[in-house]
């Protein structure tokens, strides 16, 4: 069936720029590049992403913030600052909007060293564009699907970098193993991650932010790591510390563990 290669395809494509890129350069700096490829990665982002395109600036800052402040009234996207999944994707896009907009106040040490095309945003991050690549999808759907069933897929389409960013926070908070016993609710989500390009150690993750590999054990594979290796090797990018197979862990985990914290829901934007 056409429009589920489609939808797999758009799945790995869209997760991966968005974990290589947002995440891993905007957010963290792990790597550098040129400028030259920092623009066709932008690129890139917008072509995988589609009507679900963030900037990678905007992100880069919202992620810094979750570190910062992870599972407290400050941090943007903790599912224990909302009620539910759909709360906490909503929360999410309102407060990504809030700073990609300006509305909300942020110290300089969290803007530093950002990625920045203001002009290529400008053009990407439209509604007009959006409504654009709605219409493309549309389109693709009639062309691909051969039952009724399958346009079901299409709002999952649509909104498919939402998802997959609130589906990592989300679940990486609440439900899964954990490597290290952190003052967070962090989670590793799958022992062996084959959907989510590395994204899914979170608790790694946590523990380790300047890492270039989210893995820490024999058996856990972060798949976007071995593509950052490939790139490292054609002088694509440059990894600042190539991450060593795996990591010492304490002895008694890994261990399940949560933490209750408030409800309250962000309201940090300023109108």
């Amino acid at each position: 069936m056409a429009i589920l290669v489609f939808v797999i395809v758009h799945w790995y494509t869209s997760l991966f720029f968005q974990s290589f890129f947002h995440h891993r350069y905007s957010a963290h700096r792990i790597f550098t590049m040129s400028r030259t490829w920092e623009k066709i990665f932008y690129v890139c982002c917008f072509i995988t992403q589609g009507s679900s395109y963030i900037s990678a600036n905007a992100y880069g800052i919202m992620h810094r913030l979750h570190h910062a402040h992870t599972d407290t009234e400050e941090d943007p996207h903790s599912p224990h600052n909302s009620e539910g999944f759909w709360a906490m994707m909503l929360n999410t896009r309102n407060n990504y909007n809030a700073i990609f907009k300006g509305r909300t106040f942020v110290e300089e040490k969290y803007k530093k060293d950002l990625p920045e095309w203001k002009a290529f945003d400008k053009f990407a991050h439209n509604w007009i564009t959006r409504v654009l690549w709605m219409a493309a999808y549309v389109a693709i759907y009639f062309l691909l699907a051969t039952a009724w069933w399958q346009f079901l897929f299409l709002p999952f389409t649509i909104a498919l970098g939402t998802i997959q960013g609130a589906a990592v926070n989300y679940w990486a908070h609440r439900f899964g193993y954990e490597n290290y016993k952190m003052d967070n609710t962090s989670k590793n989500i799958l022992p062996v991650d084959i959907i989510f390009w590395g994204e899914a150690y979170h608790n790694n993750h946590h523990k380790h932010p300047a890492r270039a590999s989210n893995a820490v054990r024999w058996f856990e594979f972060d798949s976007a790591y071995a593509v950052m290796r490939v790139m490292h090797t054609l002088r694509i990018i440059r990894i600042k510390n190539l991450a060593p197979a795996a990591l010492a862990v304490p002895s008694d985990m890994p261990v399940v563990a949560g933490k209750k914290l408030s409800k309250r829901i962000i309201a940090s934007s300023k109108a």
